[in-house]
């Protein structure tokens, strides 16, 4: 049975959810999720019995943002906790529209090239 989308998650199933790598033992690195605790205060799990923690649906969007960040648009710890620090914080999705991907990028000047040339040859 699984859980619902609201229930308070393991600190296992964020790493699962946050499509963290398994090291070679085939275990998930959560001390990564723990190491973002200590340098982002926003991120505040539950914790219960036994030092336990449980995320809730809040923490793990703000945790995929923060792994979107680093991991996927480069950015430095520094530079995460101003945008967090931020009173305007971006959803993921507008943060991947307005990013600038080398691909995209390339296609885009290849596009804008064709319009020079075809402005050219209309002269």
């Amino acid at each position: 049975m699984d859980k619902s989308e609201s229930a308070y998650k393991t600190i296992g199933e964020v790493a699962k959810i946050l499509n963290l790598k398994s090291n070679k033992k085939g275990e998930l690195p959560t001390h990564i999720i723990r190491f973002w605790e200590t340098q982002f205060k926003q991120i505040k799990p539950k914790i219960l019995n036994s030092n336990r923690r449980y995320y809730d649906e809040n923490c793990i969007n703000l945790l995929k943002k923060v792994k979107f960040l680093l991991k996927e648009q480069g950015m430095t710890i520094n530079g995460v906790k101003k945008i967090l620090n931020g009173e305007q914080s971006l959803d993921l999705d507008e943060m991947a529209n307005n990013s600038i991907k080398a691909d995209n990028l390339r296609n885009k000047l290849v596009k804008i090239s064709k319009i020079v040339k075809n402005l050219k040859n209309l002269k």
